[in-house]
């Protein structure tokens, strides 16, 4: 996906009031800040390999938590939690393993919305 892309997901996504009331709060900026931006695009991808790449996930739909880390947060905002938000959103299938580039497409869109977040935080 190009960057027009991203930025037209990240539109459609506002426009949903359930996506548009996650927000990253105080300590995940904190954590964003002291960690850098390389390092939590290595925790999207660790998480979204591990949890949301396989074919069969026992807890699809539970297996993103609502807090404790800015990617969990913004894979809410982004309906890139579960595969049924993949499927409903970005028309990703389920009951197959995700591509390289699903995986890319969704660790891109994730950091998207981490980016936007910083930015809103630093104005």
């Amino acid at each position: 996906m190009d960057t027009n892309s991203i930025d037209e997901c990240l539109k459609k996504l506002s426009t949903s009031p359930f996506r548009s009331k996650f927000h990253l709060k105080t300590k995940d900026v904190m954590y964003v800040k002291t960690k850098g931006m390389e390092t939590i695009e290595s925790h999207a991808y660790d998480f979204i390999t591990k949890r949301l790449a396989s074919k069969d996930i026992p807890n699809d739909g539970k297996q993103t938590p609502m807090r404790n880390h800015p990617v969990f947060i913004a894979q809410h905002a982004t309906a890139t939690c579960c595969r049924g938000c993949l499927n409903k959103w970005w028309k990703i299938p389920k009951n197959r393993e995700l591509t390289e580039d699903e995986i890319d497409f969704v660790v891109e869109l994730i950091m998207a919305y981490i980016k936007k977040e910083m930015e809103d935080e630093n104005n």
